[in-house]
């Protein structure tokens, strides 16, 4: 049998090393393009996560000072009708006249911050800064938080001896209800009180 050529040998190494191509070169730029695209989605996804976040604590707060501001009401229009001729006067007692000054105090507080707040949600502008709001929120609601459980609480030791020595009547049962409503006020601005000073300590991260 006769062998091909020398020059047959070379033509054919030539179109074998011209058709067969090099794998490619994996640079890593794919990966470092994927891994950077998840860091961003991610951070993305954290602050949207965080203003949600941000926007459920300024309604649920606006909710609790709406029902402060109802429960104080109460407890003022109560209190102002307690009155019912000789020891039956709320303003004959000083832990009485107490609990009616600090319904009057907390009514206005918890209204003007409602109204402010509701238009703050509604318009989306802010009449102060936000630090300055949060610093208004926090000591206000702690103070006014304060308040109400020192008047109430004052004025339990008065209605229990009341109710002890004396048969239940329209003056024990409307001092009981004033006091409980400014009880119920509490809770909700202490509650509030609690979301202040969770976004005053997460306010460079909102």
């Amino acid at each position: 049998m006769a062998m091909p050529s020398d020059g047959r040998v070379e033509t054919d190494s030539t179109k074998i090393a011209q058709t067969t191509t090099a794998p490619p070169v994996d640079t890593g730029k794919t990966g470092d393009v994927e891994s950077q695209t998840t860091l961003k989605g991610s951070g993305a996804s954290k602050i949207v996560y965080r203003w949600r976040r941000y926007d459920v604590l300024k309604k649920g707060s606006l909710a609790l000072r709406v029902s402060s501001f109802i429960f104080s009401l109460i407890s003022f229009i109560i209190m102002t009708s307690n009155v019912h001729g000789d020891w039956q006067n709320f303003e004959k007692y000083e832990e009485y006249r107490y609990v009616f000054a600090i319904s009057i105090l907390s009514t206005f507080y918890t209204a003007l911050q409602a109204f402010f707040q509701f238009n703050e949600l509604s318009s989306g502008r802010e009449f102060i800064t936000r630090h300055q709001k949060l610093m208004l929120d926090f000591s206000g609601d702690q103070v006014l938080a304060y308040l109400l459980l020192s008047a109430s609480s004052f004025a339990v030791p008065l209605t229990n001896k009341m109710l002890e020595e004396i048969s239940t009547n329209i003056f024990t049962e409307s001092s009981t209800i004033a006091i409980s409503m400014e009880f119920c006020s509490f809770f909700a601005l202490a509650t509030s009180a609690l979301f202040s000073g969770f976004k005053l300590s997460n306010k460079s991260y909102i």
